[in-house]
């Protein structure tokens, strides 16, 4: 059976307030059932748990290259509002699997389809562009940090 293809981490960004703008960090620490430390969806104890999707989002920079081509849309990885810019994964068949990125284990629960408040946050035409390209919504299974270079693969299902 030939080997699944790899992706890397390109960009990684976080938003300590929900109306922020995320900015670009080289490292962080993904740790499960909480999220992103750094991220505002990240919560500091048990007692508060969030939605599984909502720990960690990916977009795949071809997803925004194709934007850009197909509509004349410009949007930076950070402006998608997703945490992990990838380069040469898929990540749609990464939904309803498992796959690393660098020693973090995590589950595609997901896609991250674009929504209205995207579009009011960045131009007229995200919803269309990024239909089925939006990125995925992940749920993380084992903590570590995740840092830029860092190899994103699926896990054997």
């Amino acid at each position: 059976m030939p080997e699944e293809p790899t992706g890397e981490v390109v960009e990684i960004n976080l938003a300590p307030e929900r109306d922020l703008l995320p900015g670009p960090v080289e490292r962080v620490r993904a740790v499960p059932g909480r999220g992103l430390e750094g991220e505002y969806h990240f919560f500091a104890d048990e007692w508060t748990q969030p939605e599984r999707d909502r720990e960690l989002t990916l977009i795949a920079t071809e997803a925004l290259e194709a934007l850009d081509a197909e509509h004349d849309i410009r949007l930076s990885p950070a402006e998608t509002r997703r945490n992990i810019a990838t380069r040469g994964i898929d990540l749609n068949t990464l939904e309803g699997r498992r796959f690393r990125v660098g020693a973090v284990e995590c589950e595609g629960i997901e896609l991250c389809e674009p929504c209205r408040t995207l579009e009011r946050l960045t131009q007229p035409g995200v919803i269309r562009g990024l239909v089925h390209r939006g990125g995925l919504r992940a749920a993380i299974l084992s903590g570590g940090e995740i840092a830029l270079g860092d190899e994103v693969t699926p896990l054997p299902a």
